[in-house]
């Protein structure tokens, strides 16, 4: 902001002019016009100190909002600061937490790939065990209806023998 020295150092009306040119004798000389001039020029320049005054009042108005505004822009930015610190530090455990258990999920899959390829390995394996037992499982049931069949048929003809036998002993005891 200019000084009132530079204000008045500055190119000028010709009302300013007249007004500093006061403490000089006028044209006429007359001391009336002097006293007009002087009260003239006193007005002028308390009419200027007022605006002068007023500007400066006004500046520190702005200023003093200026600084009220940065003042409330500082506290938000503060106040977002820490709620950014507060959602980190909330997020934080939970990304670690989350990670950890990630890992140990991949592990865990590393490990049963080949578990599952074994676990199929051996119901293939199983199936054709069973599959092999029960072959074996109806062969020895033809195989022990077939036994059964013959042991009955030489219990009959072993029967038949033995009656034929006591028949035979009996035609020759008599």
């Amino acid at each position: 902001m200019a000084t009132t020295r530079q204000i008045l150092e500055q190119p000028q009306s010709p009302f300013i002019q007249r007004i500093k040119s006061s403490g000089n004798m006028s044209i006429n000389g007359s001391p009336m016009i002097d006293d007009k001039e002087e009260e003239l020029s006193q007005s002028a320049f308390a009419l200027f100190k007022a605006k002068e005054d007023e500007i400066e009042r006004r500046k520190m108005e702005v200023k003093d909002r200026v600084q009220t505004k940065l003042g409330l822009a500082e506290e938000a930015t503060r106040r977002l600061a820490e709620i950014r610190e507060e959602l980190e530090a909330l997020t934080d455990p939970m990304r670690k937490e989350i990670s950890a258990i990630r890992k140990r999920v991949d592990t865990i899959n590393r490990e049963l790939k080949p578990l599952g390829q074994s676990c199929q390995r051996k119901e293939r394996e199983f199936k054709e065990a069973l599959e092999a037992y029960n072959e074996k499982n109806k062969e020895k049931s033809i195989f022990v209806s077939k036994l059964v069949e013959l042991v009955t048929e030489s219990e009959k003809l072993r029967m038949t023998k033995l009656e034929e036998l006591s028949k035979s002993i009996e035609v020759s005891l008599r």
